[in-house]
This record gives structure tokens, C-alpha cells and sequence, in this order.
């Protein structure tokens, strides 16, 4: 159990852990890695992916020169230019004409620039529930996903894909330590902490939306 006493980014991941695993169990996901949907499924996953990074990474933008989270804004994590490849070649360059953006995925995105105009350190909980998803099990996830829809190296995955850190296992760790850096009092951190509880249920909400469309809804059996 975490203690006040451990690094800050020791107890983000202790306390936030059980949404953590929660999100890595929706139905919604495993099915798309087994090839159980079609392209057109995945291609409505990248889409809400597109909405959910564009608010990301404009809050991002935004306070690229605050003292604090400025230390976490890094170009080498810009997503969006490979969601616009991904998805050009999944749906074709208008793909934005008939891939809907959900309500779930529209109350994330509100969330994240809600947080970011509001509480620059909450943005630090998106940010962190995202991109060290995205460096850990998200490039497994990609590799699968290339895989079952015969994607190769080209575009359609190239979200999961980060060429500009070649190291991603050094990248998290420097990471961490920005993390454990922040100049947060206790009550602070407990907020933080409790923001990523907020990520993960957003993007819990996300798969769930997704799944029910699909008939994948729920988590996977233990």
C-alpha cells in the first residue's frame, strides 16, 4: 500500500491501479486485437482518439510556457499528425464526414480543456494517463493491431509508434521523475491523483460507448 512517504509517481500508479487495469480489460479492446471486429470498427476507435488528442495536445500547446507543466510538453509525444495519417488511410481523407465522435469521447475532450484552463497541474493527470499508456502497454497494443489488420509499417497504426523516442523505457523513467519533481502540496497531490482516477473513467466510458455499438461491451472475464 502507498504511503505518503513514496515518490509522487509510486503512489499515482499504486492508487490509480485498479482503473488502470479496468481500462486494460474492456471487451471492446480485446476483441479488436483478436480480429473478432472489422477495419471500420478500429478506424471509429482512431477517431475518438483524434478528438481526444486534439483537446490534449492544444491545452498542451497552450501552456507549453508555464513554469510547471511546461517540463511535461514535448513534441516527441504529438500524436495528432499520425491520427491524420491513420486515419486518411483507414477512411479516406474525408473520414471526418462519417466517423462519428461520441458523447463519451466529446465529455473527455471537454474534461481535458476544462482541466487545462482551469488547473494546470490536473492537466498533468490527462497528460501522464495518456501519453505513459500510450509508451507502455499501447505499443503492444499497436503491434497487435498491425498484426490483425495486416497494417505492416506503414499508416493505419502509426499512433502507437513514436520514432522520436527510441527508448521508451528511459522515457518514462525521466518522465516519472518530472513527476515526482512536482512542486504539489499533499492536498494537491491527492487532487492530481484523483484526476487520473477521472482519466481513466473517461476512457473507460469511451471502450464501454464503443463496445455497446459493437456488442463487446463489459470487461473481460478474470
Amino acid at each position: 500500500m502507498s504511503t505518503t512517504g513514496d515518490p509522487f509517481s509510486v503512489r499515482l500508479r499504486q492508487a490509480t491501479w485498479s482503473e488502470h487495469q479496468a481500462a486494460e480489460s474492456e471487451r471492446y479492446v480485446s476483441a479488436l486485437i483478436a480480429g473478432d471486429l472489422d477495419r471500420a470498427d478500429y478506424a471509429t476507435l482512431v477517431a475518438q482518439h483524434h478528438a481526444i488528442y486534439r483537446a490534449l495536445e492544444t491545452v498542451a500547446d497552450e501552456l507549453r510556457d508555464h513554469p510547471v507543466v511546461g517540463r511535461f510538453v514535448d513534441d516527441r509525444l504529438t500524436r495528432l499528425p499520425a491520427l491524420d495519417a491513420d486515419l486518411e488511410f483507414l477512411a479516406g481523407p474525408d473520414w471526418a464526414d462519417h466517423l462519428p465522435t461520441n458523447p463519451t469521447t466529446l465529455a473527455y475532450a471537454a474534461r481535458i480543456r476544462t482541466v487545462g484552463a482551469s488547473w494546470p497541474a490536473g492537466f498533468v493527470a490527462h497528460h501522464y494517463t495518456r501519453y505513459l499508456g500510450d509508451l507502455s502497454g499501447g505499443l503492444a497494443i499497436g503491434r497487435a493491431l498491425s498484426r490483425t489488420y495486416r497494417l505492416g509499417d506503414g499508416p493505419g497504426a502509426t499512433f502507437y509508434r513514436f520514432a522520436g523516442i527510441p527508448d521508451p523505457r528511459a522515457y518514462k523513467q525521466a518522465y516519472r521523475e518530472r513527476l515526482d519533481a512536482l512542486p504539489l502540496d499533499e492536498g494537491q497531490r491527492v487532487a492530481v491523483v484523483d484526476e487520473v482516477r477521472v482519466a481513466y473513467r473517461c476512457n473507460i466510458a469511451v471502450l464501454s460507448e464503443l463496445g455497446r455499438a459493437t456488442g463487446r461491451a463489459g470487461e473481460v472475464a478474470a
